[in-house]
Formats: structure tokens, C-alpha cells, sequence
């Protein structure tokens, strides 16, 4: 059983975030594994062992070569990464990152299996996976609470606002999981020592065979124009209860709309 990982290695949601001269977030400094691809990395390593045999690789993209996020995971029982890494990628977008990632993970072996997080951490956007799948040609099931695998087939509980629904797929296929799918394990100090020496393999658009004109601020179909700094939020107003405070709250909500 062989595994491909998506992670994603931002900056320390405890920093105060900065934005460059583009609008763009910073990511200059050390980046580390998103909280939310933990619990891909932990899902990948115990369908491993379970199956007895395989290995988990990871695929990120990350500004400056940086590795630090990507050695948690190492350290957490991962046996290889892939990390693409290049300049042309500064403002790539959602589907941009989706057409790199696959380009990566076509480059590992017979990999049975591609899992991802719902959403990045500092993006929000929910898409890659689907379009990660969707480029990668791949069935895919979203929103994993638990992963079993069956006879070469993926057997996932999706979950929904009413609790879950039972969906399958067949192998090779890609599932996106939630946080809680699993609990992720703590990096031992053996597992920290060993990932300084797991294989990191550090590639550029142009070793996957993409454009640079047509990924990054290049082939972007959207453009930040401008930021503004969120207004104060207003005073709010306080009823005292006279007896009549009932009556002017529903006026109130009345006025804005929402009775």
C-alpha cells in the first residue's frame, strides 16, 4: 500500500501575519505542517500498517525550498517527500496548486492511494482536492471521517450535517479527510533524528514539465487590487429590561431583516 500525502506548510497561525507589496501573505520565514494535514499523514501511516507493507510519501509546495513543515511529517513516520519549489509559483491560485501537486504525484511510483486535507489553514478555499482529482483524472471522496481499505477498494463514512454517508471507490482514488479523522501521533525524539536523513526531493516547475507562464502572477485569472484593514466594529445597543425589552429586541431584529 502506497500512499501519497498532500501537506501544506504555512506560517505559525501564532505569529502576527504580514502581507508583501502584492497583497500576498508572507511566507519568507520557517513554515510548518499545517495542523489540518496532520491527520492526513496519520491516516496514510495506519492504512500502511495495517496493510503490512508500503510507504507514505508526502507532496507539498512551499516558497524558498523550506523543509520544516515537511520534516514534522518525516518525523511522524513518512518515508520520502517531494517538494516543488520555485518562484513562478508566487501568487499561483487554487487550480494552479492543484495542476502542480498532480504533476508531483505523478512522479511516485504506483501510489494506491492520494489523501488530502478538506482546506488549507491559511486559504479556506476547499477546492484543491476535487480539482486535484479532477486533473489526476481519479475518483475521489471528500470529508472522511473514517478510511478503511477493502480488496482495492477505499471505504469511506463521508460526513454531512446530518451525520454520514457510507461511500466507496476503487483503487487508485482520492480522499479528503477531516480533522479528527484520526488522533495524529507526537514526532519521537528517534523519528525527529531520522527525518534529517529521509530523502527531500526539491523540483521546479520545469522538472514537472509546466509552463512557467501559464501557473503563478503569470497565468493568474484574478488579481488583488487592493487591502483594507476590517472597520472597528460599533458600539452595540443595550435594551434594559423595563418590560418591554422582549418587544424592542424583535423590532430590532425586524429592522435588519432577519424575522
Amino acid at each position: 500500500m502506497n500512499i501519497v500525502v498532500c501537506v501544506k506548510q504555512i506560517p505559525d497561525p501564532a505569529d502576527p501575519g504580514a502581507l508583501n507589496a502584492d497583497h500576498t501573505l508572507k511566507r519568507d520565514g520557517k513554515l510548518i505542517l499545517d495542523e489540518s494535514d496532520s491527520y492526513g499523514v496519520e491516516m496514510a501511516l495506519q492504512l500502511v500498517d495495517k496493510a503490512g507493507s508500503g510507504e507514505v510519501t508526502l507532496v507539498s509546495m512551499a516558497p524558498n525550498g523550506e523543509v520544516s513543515g515537511l520534516r514534522t511529517a518525516l518525523a511522524m513516520g513518512a518515508a520520502k517527500a517531494i517538494l516543488v519549489s520555485d518562484d513562478a509559483l508566487k501568487g499561483a491560485g487554487a487550480l494552479d496548486t492543484a495542476k502542480v501537486l498532480a504533476a508531483a504525484i505523478k512522479r511516485v511510483d504506483g501510489a494506491d492511494l492520494v489523501l488530502a486535507a478538506t482546506e488549507s489553514s491559511d486559504g479556506y478555499t476547499g477546492t484543491v482536492p476535487e480539482q486535484l482529482a479532477a486533473v489526476l483524472d481519479l475518483p475521489s471522496i471528500t470529508f472522511a471521517k473514517s478510511v478503511e481499505i477493502v480488496d482495492g477498494t477505499v471505504k469511506v463514512q463521508r460526513q454531512t450535517e446530518a451525520g454520514y454517508d457510507e461511500c466507496e471507490a476503487p483503487l487508485p482514488a482520492l480522499v479528503s479527510v477531516t480533522a479528527g479523522v484520526v488522533e495524529p501521533r507526537y514526532p519521537s525524539f528517534k523519528g525527529i533524528m531520522a527525518a534529517k536523513s529521509k530523502p527531500v526531493d526539491t523540483v521546479t516547475v520545469a522538472d514537472l514539465g509546466i509552463d512557467a507562464a501559464i501557473v503563478g502572477w503569470s497565468g493568474a485569472g484574478q488579481e488583488i487590487v487592493d487591502v483594507a484593514v476590517a472597520p472597528a466594529r460599533e458600539a452595540g445597543e443595550v435594551f434594559e429590561d423595563d418590560g418591554t425589552a422582549a418587544q424592542k429586541i424583535v423590532e430590532f431584529l425586524d429592522g435588519l431583516k432577519v424575522l
